[in-house]
């Protein structure tokens, strides 16, 4: 089976020193989770691929979310992350597949089954794992190198809506 590992917004916003206080993640663990899934899934032969959520760099927008806006520094992979490839992506919808040039390169590439990991489980990890379902191709969430800030009314709700759908966290 053909396996690629997506990486989902590992940004620094989420999780250097200078985030805001809602994103409260275990940045260290975390990274650690996502680092050794990386180095796996290399050594295995996988593709591993990165995704950078970006907001549009708008007055507005550095005003109403300042975070992942495009061009800073805060919307950078996180330092502490390891690269092991240049498949980077950006995307602008929590759907990774939103991206026309990453949903190619996955068709072309031929993968069989999606392996996803980052931020937010409740958020871009699950829309991403959605739209893979949508467009026919097989995703799972990985426990491990996943985390969300989000409490656990709304977890149980966002897994309801993935067990339904199929996509299993393994």
């Amino acid at each position: 089976m053909k396996t690629a590992l997506i990486v989902i917004d590992m940004q620094n916003d989420y999780l250097w020193e200078k985030r805001k206080k809602k994103f409260a993640y275990d940045t260290e663990k975390l990274t650690a989770s996502v680092n050794a899934l990386i180095h796996r899934y290399q050594e295995q032969g996988s593709d591993v691929i990165y995704i950078r959520h970006l907001i549009q760099n708008l007055p507005t927008n550095r005003l109403l979310f300042g975070f992942s806006i495009a061009g800073t520094e805060g919307a950078e992979l996180f330092g502490g992350l390891d690269i092991v490839s240049d498949y980077c992506f950006d995307k602008y919808f929590g759907d990774a597949l939103t991206n026309k040039k990453l949903l190619e390169m996955i068709r072309e590439k031929g993968y069989d089954m999606l392996h996803i990991c980052g931020l937010d489980e409740c958020g871009c990890v699950t829309a991403t794992a959605l739209g893979a379902a949508k467009r026919g191709i097989k995703a799972e969430i990985l426990r491990e190198g996943t985390a969300t800030v989000l409490p656990e009314k709304k977890v149980r709700k966002v897994r309801e809506k993935r067990r339904k759908a199929g996509i299993r966290m393994i």
